[in-house]
């Protein structure tokens, strides 16, 4: 890979994974603000009212972040991958400006309608407006899980003779069958963050004996989520979305386990370190026959190995090996802390125990971890790829773009972003200190 590719690469990947920081969290609290919002219609509980408007605060700090890391992306696409844009422009053309068009504006102005409050536009138009919000956080997500799901799996384009790809069937694109798994396991993650934050949040206060009110009905609200959500997202979204890699890329299944020579009734590795010089596993714990059983329902089927490829189709395998891993071990933990949560609210302990508390507060940044790794896995996982069996990746960058051009422009980003993340911590730290605002007049 000459240096030019590789700048690229790292360029996109340091500000996709930055700017996806902000998604994660929209695309889950957008449904929780819906469902507070929901709560308080129904109940006239001021408790949820309170609480719909304070996470719209974090949504909206969130949002606008979001918005502003992620309009480098858009020109990333001519810049440094104008070949593939060319290439490919034709189908994500249809669904990256509809992704804009139809639920960021639906996105953003029902944000503004929510935030503008329940005195200003009346009950049940508030109501609709936090609806509003996470429809258009969840149609958002789809459109771009799906424009990444043709690079996975493309489908319903035909190519000339010059080799351009053309659109055949927008539909085909839209109903992608990788996109209808990986989407639920994006939202579902999603979610489950959105979950951890709230209930993080209502640790902290909590602990500091501050709105125990808000601090309870946050904290109660995660654990009732995060046990559903996090064994959700093991099974079913996180199986099936497993079985479309086993179905249209088994080399990103091998190279996720570690998995170097054939194997009928292959083992899943728990632990281990992959040795690509010596095609080995090194220091593996293993269970025995499970891979061949989570790939294909058969404790005895046969699972391709690495070395059943041509090795310029291999990905990095420790990357995605240590990622996978990395997403799995943090999604088994999640699934233990909630189910902890739900014992101890059964046995009426949870608002008293401290130290489970502390574990929900500090666990916050780790789904964050989760999602990240888990969309390196599907990244890296895919190449030498850009369009799977199309496109490989270094065909798809501006060939006249030099590595120290995009060098300088990756220090200008990190730059720019280290300030956007201080600012960001010091809003989002801003409103927590200031806790819910209760209307005075609204209870009154």
């Amino acid at each position: 890979m000459n240096e030019a590719v590789f700048a690229h690469r790292i360029q996109f990947a340091f500000t996709v994974m930055f700017h996806y920081l902000f998604p994660i969290l929209t695309m889950g609290l957008g449904f929780f603000i819906a469902l507070f919002s929901t709560l308080h219609l129904l109940t006239k509980d001021k408790r949820y009212a309170d609480a719909a408007r304070f996470w719209a605060k974090i949504f909206a700090v969130n949002f606008a972040l979001g918005v502003v890391t992620g309009i480098p992306l858009e020109f990333e696409f001519g810049t440094n991958w104008s070949r593939f844009s060319s290439f490919g422009g034709g189908v994500f053309g249809q669904t990256l400006p509809l992704e804009g068009v139809y639920a960021f504006f639906l996105e953003s102005g029902f944000l503004g309608m929510f935030l503008a409050g329940e005195k200003r536009v009346g009950r049940t138009l508030h109501w609709i407006s936090g609806l509003g919000v996470a429809a258009g956080s969840l149609l958002s997500g789809y459109f771009i899980v799906a424009t990444n799901a043709w690079m996975q799996h493309p489908v319903g384009y035909e190519m000339d003779p010059s080799g351009a790809i053309h659109l055949k069937s927008f539909w085909a694109v839209l109903l992608n069958p990788y996109a209808i798994w990986q989407y639920a396991h994006t939202i579902n993650g999603a979610l489950l963050t959105a979950a951890f934050v709230i209930g993080g949040i209502g640790a902290f206060y909590l602990l500091s004996d501050r709105h125990r009110e808000f601090g309870m009905l946050s904290v109660k609200t995660a654990v009732v989520a995060g046990v559903i959500l996090s064994l959700t997202q093991l099974f079913p979204t996180g199986d099936l979305n497993g079985a479309d890699v086993v179905r249209y890329q088994p080399v990103k299944l091998a190279a996720m386990e570690g998995l170097f020579d054939t194997v009928q009734g292959a083992p899943l590795a728990i632990v281990g370190m992959p040795d690509t010089d010596t095609g080995t596993l090194i220091d593996p714990i293993y269970i025995p026959d499970f891979l061949s059983f989570l790939a294909y329902g058969n404790f005895r089927a046969t699972v391709a190995g690495l070395n059943s490829y041509s090795k310029d189709l291999w990905p990095p395998i420790e990357l995605t090996y240590y990622c996978y891993h990395i997403m799995v071990g943090l999604g088994t933990l999640f699934i233990g802390q909630m189910l902890i949560g739900l014992f101890l609210l059964w046995r009426r302990k949870l608002y008293s125990s401290r130290w489970f508390l502390w574990t929900l507060m500090f666990a916050i940044p780790f789904p964050y971890i989760a999602n990240e790794a888990g969309w390196l896995v599907s990244e890296v996982g895919r190449q030498p790829w850009l369009v799977y069996g199309l496109m490989r990746t270094p065909a798809g960058t501006s060939a006249n773009v030099a590595a120290g051009e995009t060098i300088f422009t990756l220090m200008g980003f990190a730059g720019i972003y280290a300030v956007l993340s201080i600012l960001f911590l010091f809003l989002v730290a801003r409103i927590i200190n200031r806790g819910p605002q209760e209307d005075a007049s609204a209870r009154a």
